[in-house]
């Protein structure tokens, strides 16, 4: 599903210059190439604060740690996503509430989220799957309205741009409350282990979340707030500031590769590609980041393409395959299948493809082909 090795090979020498250095220093942890790329990333993103930490689902649970969430406080959120966005509200013993997508975009449903809305509700949890920003207008316009928190899950969009309609564009992340992200290696902007960080305009929420990730500390062994062990290793700093400079690169070569996936697809009755233009009027591809290429296979092949695509050699995933509110750990007497009509469609027909910087045309026509003369014969 993604080439690290290709992409390692053109950054190998600053990488392995920089872990040396690391390696003869001994500062593993909170080094000098945390704090260096903290400050990168605060200027890529034009976000005022920064904060590393071990990985994506941490730097959700931190969020809300810091905000102040209770048990009991309802947290609104995407049914459609990866289990960590509901998993690390049931951590913190908030209630999770579910919510459908888009059938389109597969973001959170607007009109979904006002339905959902209780004098419990405290907070909205837009993920921008595969890519793909939310409908943070709508998202933003809500939360004023009900006087709610935003956390933007943006483990899937890390460079994605985001236009308001009033022509305003701000960076994936840095638009509600707080944001997260993961560094996960198969990430658009990927370490080589763990690691994730924390986005926030807010000084004072800021403070908060640099005491929580490190045991509550501001002051060694003085512990102001309740805090967790979670911070980002001097090695995976040291990748990812090898890396940031070239994101927007990455990026580009995915919508690069997207593009080629969507016109090898032209005209196909049973496979709908991501969309182009979204309900503005905008082309959808320019700000898309393209974590994920996802089609729809709408004739009842989706699973016999996955095996016959992993019987050729084909690498691919469904994301997801089973609906949050349908999973064991998660499955509450409050929902209704009417409400999740879209989830419960999708996961029967998405399948994502591979999605790398490192695709060539040739690839593209393999993949493109085998899936054509599979869904039509």
């Amino acid at each position: 599903m993604v080439d690290l090795n290709g992409q390692y090979q053109s950054i190998k020498e600053q990488v392995n210059s920089s872990i040396s250095q690391i390696l003869d220093s001994s500062t593993y942890i909170n080094g000098p190439q945390v704090h260096a790329f903290q400050k990168e990333l605060e200027t890529y993103l034009n976000v005022k604060h920064v904060i590393p930490c071990a990985n994506g689902t941490d730097a959700l649970q931190i969020a809300m740690m810091g905000l102040g969430l209770q048990p009991g406080d309802e947290v609104i959120t995407a049914d459609f996503t990866f289990a960590a966005t509901v998993e690390v509200i049931a951590l913190l013993r908030l209630t999770p509430v579910l919510v459908d997508v888009n059938p389109d975009d597969f973001n959170i449903n607007i009109e979904a989220i006002e339905k959902a809305i209780t004098p419990k509700t405290k907070a909205i949890v837009p993920v921008h799957l595969f890519g793909q920003c939310a409908n943070m207008d709508e998202v933003m316009r809500i939360a004023e309205k009900h006087n709610l928190f935003v956390i933007e899950d943006n483990a899937q969009a890390i460079g994605a741009d985001y236009t308001f309609a009033n022509g305003e564009i701000k960076k994936a992340g840095t638009i509600g409350h707080v944001g997260s992200t993961s560094f996960f290696p198969s990430k658009n902007l990927g370490c080589y282990g763990d690691g994730g960080a924390i986005f926030t305009n807010d000084d004072k929420l800021a403070h908060t979340l640099r005491g929580i990730v490190n045991h509550g500390m501001y002051e060694r062994y003085h512990h102001d707030v309740v805090g967790v062990n979670s911070r980002l290793d001097s090695i995976q700093a040291a990748v990812l500031s090898a890396k940031l400079p070239k994101l927007d690169e990455y990026c580009e070569k995915r919508r690069v590769a997207a593009k080629k996936y969507t016109a090898a697809f032209k005209g196909q009755q049973h496979i709908i590609v991501p969309e182009t233009i979204n309900s503005k009027g905008e082309d959808v591809y320019k700000n898309h980041v393209f974590h994920q290429y996802t089609l729809k296979i709408t004739n009842g092949k989706r699973d016999a393409l996955v095996k016959h695509l992993n019987e050729n050699g084909i690498p691919c995933g469904v994301y997801y395959p089973i609906p949050l509110h349908n999973q064991k750990a998660y499955a509450d007497s409050r929902y209704n299948e009417l409400d999740f009509v879209v989830t419960n469609q999708l996961v029967k027909e998405v399948i994502s493809l591979p999605m790398h910087t490192e695709l060539d045309d040739e690839q593209i026509d393999f993949i493109t082909n085998t899936i054509i003369e599979f869904v039509n014969n």
